[in-house]
């Protein structure tokens, strides 16, 4: 049992309860919270292996998830937590390898380590090739192979 716990009821009460806090920064639209398994932003709960990416600027974060989505939450203090954002993204990602496919371009392969410690496979496809393409899809499950033979993924 823990005799100090500094973090508020509030904050605590926000999270699931598996998840540990790790940092936390309140803005006029509430609390950003970052925790071991995910980031909360104004009630939303994104599991760090479905965060992008984070760009911070001087009125807060703006978050981009892997499906596109992308959050904002305002934070004038941000604290520790453009830190631990950083930090949880980067340590979430076991691969990331990109592959020519043809002379249009090509494909990055990115494997993410899920909460449940699933790996989760992500194709980012080079600006102008057509993701839905069945040629290119074929072509970079392909190069997935190839990857995860390579990477023992």
């Amino acid at each position: 049992m823990k005799l100090f716990n500094r973090t508020p009821a509030e904050v605590r009460a926000a999270v699931d309860p598996a998840d540990r806090v790790l940092t936390y920064a309140r803005g006029p639209d509430g609390y950003v919270i970052a925790t071991d398994h995910a980031l909360y932003l104004g009630g939303t709960r994104l599991p760090w292996f479905q965060v992008d990416r984070g760009v911070w600027d001087e009125e807060g974060l703006t978050v981009v998830t892997t499906a596109g989505l992308t959050h904002r939450a305002l934070l004038p203090e941000p604290g520790r937590v453009p830190e631990a954002v950083r930090e949880r993204v980067t340590a979430s990602i076991l691969v990331s390898q990109y592959v020519p496919l043809d002379v249009r371009g090509g494909v990055r392969l990115v494997a993410r380590r899920a909460e449940d410690d699933r790996t989760v496979w992500e194709f980012v496809f080079d600006e102008g090739l057509d993701s839905t393409d069945p040629g290119l899809r074929a072509l970079a499950e392909q190069a997935l192979e190839g990857v995860r033979r390579s990477f023992g993924v």
